[in-house]
């Protein structure tokens, strides 16, 4: 021992730093769980459970510096409603600080500042040069006022290059019917839903206590999206909305309950100003592949939607419930996933008595800005297992994604709180 010892004494200083930060790389290297976190994954792709909250997490944002910031349905037992989660070995973190007293969904970052959203407000923060809120207690108020009904409630947040923040403002309603989600009520007339939700309003990032009168209602007729993003190859924001439910509760006459479960598509929306994605007068048939007209509105399943609503860029399983949006820009993943959309599908609850589907990320390909071929699962097994997944009983139901600052995906759970880490190292041991 004595020997080996004097090996390192004689050592120059500068190689025994070298040593030191050798070690300290080593001890943070990213490290997938043997099991990968119970996930399901493509060849070369690892994950790691990197905390567990017990909170509902909603959506999660990674700094530059790998700070995380993440947004709970509802504050916790010490009353705040962010957390501040920050690295410790192996890829794993640990809740460091929480502020801000208030519940909600979305939460966004951009060099300097850190932005957050209740279910009626919008709030700013700043940060340093490491990644930290400087002012936890006293947030800017960036919006204010902002419907909330209690149904299609959050307020997701994604930002432009120029200065410009989105915000979802759901929908309170399944289908704009006079009575809501009652058998047989007819549509309300020139819903009046619209007039300040079901759509996506844009504010500027940069303006203090703004409401509706400050905003611009950027699109409407949709239901509700609570996962969007801000692509950056088309200049475009994409949103992915949540469709409408009970074709067959509210209308048996015309939908038997297999079509009730397979309609309509949830669909992904590439937005312009002024753009109308047509609800509540319409829907999309994923098997057709047609906008129908609703039931609501004089549609009966066959009638094709006459109007000019915009066509979705991709269609998915319905009732899945898609959460958040990603496009990947980082250099981890291989070449095939470059600016490619993540989507996590939080799961379905009223597919019966077909079996619920969901509860898994999928990745779709895009190129030049646009989706490109087939979507695909990417990572699932979030439920626990195939039969938790149809029965609508999972473990975990993921709900928000993030880029790290070293390409991994970070994908929150909205049932349990466990944050998830996927990671690419082509050749590991823990990959299925």
């Amino acid at each position: 021992m004595k020997n080996h010892l004097s090996r390192y004494l004689l050592l120059p200083t500068a190689l025994v730093g070298s040593l030191s930060l050798f070690a300290l790389k080593t001890e943070n290297k990213v490290l997938a769980d043997p099991d990968n976190a119970g996930l399901k994954l493509p060849a070369g792709f690892g994950a790691l459970k990197v905390a567990e909250t017990g909170a509902r997490t909603r959506h999660i944002t990674v700094t530059p510096q790998g700070t995380m910031y993440v947004k709970l349905n509802r504050p916790n037992k010490e009353g705040k409603g962010i957390l501040v989660l920050r690295e410790t070995t192996g890829g794993k973190a640990e809740v460091v600080n929480g502020f801000g007293s208030y519940g909600g969904t979305g939460i966004y970052s951009v060099p300097g500042f850190l932005y957050a959203s209740s279910d009626e407000e919008v709030f700013r923060y700043k940060l340093n040069a490491k990644g930290e809120v400087t002012n936890p207690t006293q947030p800017e108020k960036i919006i204010t006022g902002l419907i909330n009904r209690r149904q299609h409630e959050s307020k997701s947040i994604a930002q432009d290059k120029a200065g410009n923040i989105y915000v979802n403002i759901g929908a309170y309603s399944n289908a704009c019917q006079v009575k809501d989600r009652q058998k047989g009520s007819p549509g309300k007339p020139n819903c009046p839903v619209l007039d300040s939700a079901g759509g996506i309003w844009q504010f500027r990032a940069d303006k203090l206590n703004q409401t509706y009168g400050d905003g611009v209602r950027y699109a409407t007729g949709l239901r509700n999206v609570v996962g969007l993003d801000w692509n950056t190859q088309a200049n475009q924001l994409f949103v992915m909305q949540h469709g409408r439910d009970q074709l067959h509760d509210n209308f048996p006459e015309l939908y038997d309950t297999k079509q009730s479960a397979e309609l309509p598509a949830e669909c992904m929306y590439a937005l312009n100003k002024g753009d109308n994605a047509g609800w509540p007068y319409i829907y999309y048939d994923n098997v057709q592949r047609k906008k129908m007209m609703a039931p609501e509105y004089g549609g009966d399943g066959k009638k094709v939607a006459t109007g000019n609503y915009i066509d979705p860029a991709a269609a998915y399983p319905a009732h899945t419930a898609p959460n958040a949006l990603l496009f990947y820009t980082g250099t981890m993943f291989p070449e095939k996933y470059r600016n490619g959309a993540f989507i996590a599908f939080h799961g379905s609850w009223n597919r019966a008595p077909e079996p619920q589907k969901g509860y898994y990320i999928a990745f779709q390909p895009f190129k030049d800005g646009k989706p490109s071929g087939e979507w695909e699962v990417f990572a699932d097994n979030f439920a626990g297992s195939p039969e938790k997944a149809t029965a609508g009983r999972p473990d975990h139901k993921p709900c928000g994604l993030a880029q790290g600052p070293d390409g991994s995906l970070y994908v929150t759970d909205d049932k349990q709180g466990t944050i998830y880490r996927i990671v690419y190292a082509k050749g590991s041991k823990n990959t299925n």
